[in-house]
């Protein structure tokens, strides 16, 4: 292209699924972020096998939108670092990241869809906020439910959920998935709506 930028490299969005990666960590409650966009690639048909700003990554259509679809692979509590370097090559605002991610607050399975707001003690999203310089940017939490008392929270969320919890789990990353496509489509307003 001879003036400007080639638009077709361009991105609309950033979805960005928040986790551990490596075995140890697959199937933890801590990682329901990367298991929700794992089965949104796999509905678009499509894989996040290609590894650049510090994440696996594809970038796939979905709701209309050039998604770059990302799991950060710099364990949870740096996750910022994986986030910003994709937001600066695309020049992506930070309204149009979307963050998907666990939540000890919210009862098993339950969704939460939020425009913005602080980091409630996740690491991940509190190391997104320092490197974005912005509480700014619409997310989706998926509750993982707590530890019973005295039960102790690191354990909790590196465990792996029961047998019934999966199955709500489950049911409740795809739901998850509609309410991104609600976000892109139609804004944080009417997922909130729909989805809380």
């Amino acid at each position: 292209m001879l003036f400007g930028k080639d638009r077709s490299a361009a991105v609309d969005w950033l979805i960005v699924g928040l986790g551990n990666p490596g075995q140890r960590y697959a199937n933890t409650r801590h990682n329901m972020g990367f298991l929700t966009v794992d089965l949104l690639a796999e509905r678009a048909g499509a894989k996040l096998n290609k590894v650049k700003f510090k994440s696996a990554y594809g970038i796939l259509p979905f709701a209309g939108a050039r998604c770059l679809v990302m799991k950060p692979q710099t364990y949870m509590n740096l996750s910022g670092e994986a986030v910003r370097e994709a937001v600066q090559f695309y020049k992506i605002p930070a309204d149009r990241v979307l963050v998907i991610y666990d939540d000890v607050s919210l009862p098993v399975g339950k969704l939460r869809v939020r425009p913005t707001g602080s980091a409630g003690g996740h690491n991940g999203i509190k190391n997104i906020i320092a490197h974005l310089g912005t509480q700014d940017f619409p997310r989706i939490k998926i509750g993982t439910g707590a530890p019973g008392e005295g039960g102790d929270m690191i354990d909790w969320v590196i465990g792996v959920p029961s047998q019934a919890e999966r199955k709500v789990l489950l049911e409740s990353f795809g739901r998850a998935i509609d309410a991104a496509a609600c976000i892109i489509q139609h804004g944080c307003q009417k997922a909130m709506n729909d989805f809380n």
